[in-house]
Order: C-alpha cells, then sequence, then structure tokens
C-alpha cells in the first residue's frame, strides 16, 4: 500500500471513525448493517498491515459519517484492538515518500475514536500511551499542515476523554501532561486553546497534584496570562479575570504576577462598568485578598485609593443585593465582596504599616457599618430551611469578623440577631460533619479553594467567638447570651475542641485557630466569671469545664510554645476555684491538687534574678519563655496572682501545700537577691497578696517566711501588710 494509500485511510478512518463524529445515530436500523457486518470480519481476519488498512478503508466506506454509534464503535475496537494503534504510534520508519507523521496521525485517530467510550479511556492501553501522546503537543512541524493539525486535535480528545475518567486526572499528571500543556499552551502553536483548556479542568480536578508536579511551567503560564492582563484593552480582560483564579499557586504568588494583577485591576475597576463586567474583577481580587492578605497592593498613595475603591465597591455590591427584599442575590459575587469588607477590616484596624490613612479608615469604617446592616437584615429574614445554605455560612463569617472589632455600633440590631446567631451556630455545632462540607461549598462561591494558608472555618462558633467576648462584657447582649444558652453550648464547644489537643492527637497538625479558639473561649469564661458569677456556681457545664481544666492543665504547662494556652487555663481554673470552693472535686482531691501545682509553677517560673554589667546587685527580669509574650501574658498573670491569693483562706489544704512547693521561700530569696528599685509597685502588691494570705493561713508558712529574712524583705519593699503578719506570733 503506498503513502497516499495510507493518508487516505487515514482520512477516511477520520470520516467514519474519528472521535468527533462517533455519535449515536438517529435513525439507526433495528439489524445490523450486512455489509458491515462482512467487512468487519475482513477487519478480524486481517494477516498483515497492508490487509488492515484495506479493511479499515472497506469499513469506513461502509459507514458514513456521523452513523456509528457506541456498539457499533465498540464492535471495530473489538476488530482492530490495541495493537495496531500501538505500532502505528511507535513505529520509527514510514513507506517511503510519506511523512513520517502520518502512521502517527492515524494510530492517535483510532485511540481518539476508542476514547469516545469512556471504559476504553479508562483502560490500560490507552493510559500507558499519555507520555507519547504529550509528545504531540509540543513537536515542531509545518503549522499549515492539515494532517498534523488533525493529530493535534485528535491528540487533545483522547487526553481530554482521559480526564473525563474517575483516576484519568491522576494519570495525566503523572505521566507529564501538565507541563506538556503549559509548553504547548506558552509557545501559543496551533491547539493552544485546548491546551490551555484541558489544564483549567486538571486544575479544577487536582489542584494539589498539578502544582507539585509541574510548579514552574504553571507559574509560567500565570506569568503569561498576568501580563496578557495587564496590557489587555479589549473584552479579553474580563475573559481572563475569570480565568486567572484557577491558576493562582498553593504557595506564594510572584511578585511580577501581583504587580501586573493589581495594576489590570485598577484599570477594571476604575472605570465605569456594568455588573457582567464588574464582578468576575471583584471575584479575582477576592481571591487575590485570600491568597496573599494585602500585600498584592503597593503601598502608597495609589494603593491606598485602590484599596478604598474595592472596599467601597464591595460595601455597594453588598447592599445592593441584600437590601433589596425579593431580589436574587448573585451569591457567588457577594461572598467575594465579603472577602474584600473582610479585608478593609483588617487595614482599617491595622496600627502599623496599614495601606490606609486615617481619613479613609472613618470613611470605610462607616460604609462598612453600612453593608453589615444589610448582612444583618439579611440574616434576620433566614429560616430554618436556609440555615445550611453555604451563603447563611459566609454572611455569618463576615458578620463574625466586623464584631470581633466593632461591637459599639448597630448594637441594637445585633441584640436582636443574637437569639438567631445562638441557634445558628448551636445547630452547625450539633451537625459538625454537615458543618464542614458547609464551608467547603461557602470557599467555592468565589474563592478557589487551596490546599495551604487560610481557609474558611468549619464551624460558625469560631467565627462568633471574638465578637462574643466583646459582648459578654455589656450587660445587654450577655443576658441575651445567657438566656439563649450560649455559656452551655461554648462549655461543650470548648470541652470538644480541647479533645483535639489531648494526648492521642499530633497537635502539631492543628490549625493555630483550634488553640486561638480555645483562648477566645477562656477569655469568655474569665468575663462571666466577673460579671456572671452565680451562673458559674448553677450551671453544671462550668463544674465539668473546671474538671476539665483540672486534669489538664498539669500536663500543658510543661509543654513548649503553649504558654499562653496554660496562662489562660491557669487563670480561668483559679478564678472558677473561688467560687466552687466548696466543690468536693476542690477538697483537696488528686486532681484539684495537681492543678495547684501547676498553676504555682506558671506563677513562680515569670521572673528570675538577673545580673547587670557594672553592678554588684541583679535586677528582677522576665524569664526567656515569658518575655516574648509578656504583653498578652501580662494582664492574666496579675489576675492569676490575685485569684490565687483568694482561694488560700477559702481552702485549707492549699496553704500546706504552697509551702511544700517551696513558692513562699523561693520568691522571698528572690525579692532578696535583686535589687528593690527593679521591682515595680504592680509586682510588689502582687507578691505581698500571696505572702501575706499564706502567712494568714498557716503557721508554718510564717515560720518559713521568717527563716527566709522574710521581715527583713518585707522592710526592704515596703511590704506593711507582709512585716505585720510576720511580726505576730
Amino acid at each position: 500500500m503506498s503513502c497516499c494509500d495510507l493518508a487516505a485511510a487515514g482520512q477516511l478512518g477520520k470520516a467514519g471513525i474519528m472521535a468527533s463524529d462517533c455519535e449515536p445515530a438517529l435513525n439507526q436500523a433495528e439489524g445490523r448493517n450486512p455489509t458491515l457486518e462482512r467487512y468487519l470480519g475482513a477487519l478480524r481476519e486481517a494477516k498483515n498491515d497492508s490487509e488492515q488498512f484495506a479493511a479499515l478503508l472497506l469499513v469506513t466506506k461502509a459507514v458514513k459519517a456521523g452513523d456509528i454509534d457506541a456498539k457499533t464503535r465498540r464492535r471495530i475496537f473489538d476488530a482492530v484492538g490495541f495493537t495496531f494503534p500501538n505500532r502505528l504510534l511507535t513505529t520509527k520508519e514510514a513507506p517511503d515518500g510519506c511523512p513520517d507523521h502520518v502512521l502517527r496521525a492515524l494510530g492517535v485517530a483510532l485511540l481518539a475514536c476508542f476514547c469516545s467510550d469512556p471504559e476504553l479511556a479508562a483502560h490500560p492501553q490507552v493510559l500507558n500511551k499519555i507520555p507519547i501522546l504529550t509528545t504531540f503537543l509540543t513537536a515542531r512541524g509545518d503549522p499549515d499542515d492539515a494532517a498534523r493539525r488533525s493529530m493535534v486535535d485528535d491528540t487533545y480528545q483522547c487526553l481530554t476523554a482521559v480526564a473525563g475518567t474517575p483516576r484519568g486526572p491522576r494519570h495525566l499528571i503523572a505521566g507529564g501532561t501538565v507541563s506538556a500543556l503549559c509548553q504547548a499552551y506558552l509557545g501559543h502553536g496551533y491547539g493552544f486553546d485546548q491546551a490551555l483548556a484541558l489544564l483549567v479542568g486538571l486544575l479544577a480536578a487536582a489542584e494539589t497534584q498539578c502544582w507539585k508536579e509541574a510548579e514552574p511551567d504553571l507559574l509560567a503560564v500565570l506569568r503569561g496570562l498576568s501580563e496578557d492582563f495587564q496590557k489587555a484593552e479589549d473584552a479579553s480582560k474580563f475573559e481572563l479575570c475569570q480565568l486567572l483564579p484557577i491558576f493562582l499557586p498553593p504557595t506564594t504568588v510572584p511578585s511580577e504576577c501581583l504587580r501586573d494583577l493589581q495594576a489590570g485591576l485598577a484599570r477594571i475597576l476604575g472605570s465605569k462598568l456594568s455588573s457582567w463586567q464588574r464582578n468576575p474583577a471583584l471575584k479575582l481580587a477576592a481571591r487575590l485578598a485570600h491568597a496573599c492578605g494585602s500585600d498584592w497592593i503597593p503601598a502608597g498613595n495609589s494603593g491606598s485609593k485602590f484599596l478604598a475603591l474595592l472596599v467601597n465597591l464591595a460595601c455597594v455590591e453588598v447592599r445592593l443585593a441584600l437590601e433589596e427584599t425579593g431580589s436574587e442575590v448573585k451569591e457567588d459575587v457577594v461572598t467575594a465582596c465579603y472577602a474584600l469588607m473582610e479585608l478593609g477590616i483588617q487595614e482599617c484596624t491595622r496600627c502599623e504599616q496599614s495601606l490606609l490613612k486615617e481619613p479613609q479608615k472613618v470613611q470605610l469604617v462607616s460604609i462598612m457599618k453600612e453593608a453589615i446592616g444589610a448582612v444583618i437584615h439579611y440574616l434576620l429574614q433566614v429560616g430554618p430551611e436556609k440555615q445550611k445554605e453555604p451563603f447563611v455560612f459566609a454572611s455569618v463569617r463576615i458578620l463574625g469578623a466586623w464584631l470581633a472589632e466593632e461591637t459599639s455600633s448597630l448594637r441594637k440590631e445585633v441584640c436582636q440577631l443574637l437569639p438567631f446567631l445562638v441557634r445558628y451556630a448551636k445547630s452547625l455545632y450539633e451537625e459538625a460533619e454537615e458543618a464542614n462540607d458547609i464551608s467547603q461549598q461557602v470557599a467555592t462561591l468565589a474563592i478557589s479553594p487551596t490546599t495551604s494558608g487560610p481557609t474558611w472555618p468549619g464551624d460558625a462558633l469560631r467565627l462568633l467567638l471574638p465578637g462574643w467576648c466583646h459582648l459578654t462584657v455589656e450587660d445587654g447582649p450577655r443576658e441575651i447570651l445567657i438566656k439563649e444558652g450560649a455559656p452551655s453550648l461554648l462549655c461543650k464547644y470548648f470541652l470538644q475542641q480541647w479533645e483535639l489537643t489531648s494526648p492521642g492527637h499530633d497537635t502539631s497538625v492543628l490549625p493555630d485557630s483550634v488553640e486561638i479558639g480555645l483562648q477566645t473561649c477562656c477569655h469568655i469564661f474569665l468575663n462571666l466569671v466577673v460579671t456572671a458569677p452565680g451562673l458559674i456556681k448553677r450551671d453544671a457545664c462550668f463544674t465539668s469545664l473546671m474538671n476539665t481544666l483540672m486534669t489538664s492543665l498539669p500536663a500543658l504547662v510543661q509543654q513548649q510554645g503553649r504558654l499562653l494556652l496554660a496562662a489562660n487555663v491557669a487563670t480561668l481554673g483559679l478564678l472558677m476555684a473561688r467560687l466552687l470552693s466548696t466543690s468536693p472535686a476542690l477538697q483537696g482531691t488528686p486532681a484539684s491538687r495537681g492543678f495547684f501545682a501547676a498553676a504555682i509553677l506558671f506563677l513562680s517560673q515569670s521572673h528570675v534574678a538577673r545580673a547587670t554589667p557594672g553592678s554588684d546587685q541583679a535586677v528582677l527580669a522576665l524569664s526567656p519563655d515569658y518575655e516574648g509574650i509578656w504583653a498578652d501574658l501580662q494582664e492574666l498573670w496579675f489576675l492569676g496572682m490575685q485569684a490565687f491569693t483568694g482561694c488560700v483562706p477559702l481552702l485549707p489544704w492549699l496553704a500546706p501545700a504552697a509551702l511544700r512547693s517551696r513558692w513562699p521561700q523561693e520568691l522571698l530569696q528572690l525579692l532578696g537577691s535583686v535589687s528593690p528599685n527593679s521591682v515595680k509597685p504592680e509586682m510588689v502588691a502582687a507578691y505581698q497578696g500571696v505572702l501575706v494570705e499564706l502567712a494568714r493561713a498557716n503557721r508554718l508558712c510564717r515560720e518559713a517566711m521568717r527563716l527566709q529574712a522574710g521581715e527583713e524583705t518585707a522592710s526592704h519593699y515596703r511590704m506593711a501588710a507582709l512585716e505585720q503578719c510576720l511580726s505576730e506570733p
């Protein structure tokens, strides 16, 4: 058979069996075509390549283009099999006068036809051709050669069919397809648009694996798209707005890409646009805010104006969408606007290196207040049937971000919404599995999910904790929260989250938000201890909480890097112990003794004597573990000292236990070894409070303090109360 016959067979093969023409016939006869059956028999019985080509040519003549259904296509495959296409794809010698790609083109055409059957597209004989097929995407040749173009089309059909199978994306990625597609797109040769479409599909199906296997090539595509976006002056810039979020990496975005993206967005959003033009730009900006915070926005006047514009547009969009009763809400767009509002909240509350100037902050806070009012208005209308919708979760998230920073404005509206928020948080807490699913759906509304970096939290309580911490200080909101059962819910939530940090769990893989959530819960409980002590005494959930604090603190204070959480637990436990001092659990039980020993460890290790050059006397200084976080720790430490002091007269066994720990002796020794001028008045008061109560509570404590030069030390530090106590028998 001549080269011309081969080419003809290939072209006729396309006419009859090419994948693009393999559509079910509209008017298939009930019986089989006798002529086709005879030719298929000849194809099955062919003994060499020439006979196979001839039989294949006859089959294509018997089947008109478009008249082949899935069953017939499968029977053609049964007759041809994979051996023949395999030989065509791998042959290195073409007949004389025949271009070397013609045989491969026919092989790819056959594969493309077979891949129209999903079962065949997932066949190992197709999957192992992926490395060969990808070489055709970047092969050099005459760009006007029709046969080459047809082979490229068939190759994309094969790869696209494989991508549509359950395990196809994984095989494509492992076979180097992502890099080949990136190179094909960047080369802008024939079919580069198909390369981009297939890349989009693979990133949607297996983003992490794509970036792991081909990060340099994907970043090159991102650079190209970003540059095109920055330069675009026509409608293509709006199409790129929709495309670019898919190509943002899960790690750091190159700075040159950020510059181009910001410049392109500034030009788009600074113009008068229709909603279909503006919305994709807002969604791209939200995706950048989610991935990079405000790092992608330049400092200076242009950056501050751009950020103010972003937040302004987002707030307007939110108000338009949520204030109009009965209007259809474009949830993906509004969710993107929520992300931009959250960025605005962060920048307005940043004290140092904020992109915004003070007048801009004042203006934006006022604008965001109106948008948050619209969010509250929307949430007040949410019925039980809608509570599990992702958009409701996103709306609660932005409200939580606002309340974390601002609770004085919209107070009436917030109080009106509090019962709903408690019920909503409780329903998601009780159905944690569904809540996690909702969080993933929220992430896909406007922001492509990534495997690293910040993610949408999986429970509503974590979103609301900071705001509730502020609200429990105020009488009105606190009464509503208590009436709706929020304290009991918070206790259950704290105990559930605490389990994640208990022995047997790998705390190194826990997100920071878990520990931050535990600390914020402690702050809420501290507020309730101070403002609603009766609640602590009568609600059984706080007895369970106290038991957990007592059993957990001894191990917690020994763990590196968790001092701030230990401070919260110790201080909360000490304050609650004063209110629950009559509880059997606090009457010198092993758990209570262990807790107070750990609390003493936390309180006693905060300060050390430090030598100073050129001086004979040391000074009181923070110990290394406390020094870096003292700004966050000191209020808890002073409160803990005060609470411990209050526990001593209520628990008769505590003073002897403190004496056995040698804390009072070591404290006096520390004060005697440093210069009194280095000890601040508030420290002197805290130390004196503990020493006086221990001395009053126990004779052995007084004797031990006298032996440690307690009276002399008290005199040096002008601790009149301690000096008087130690002077008594």
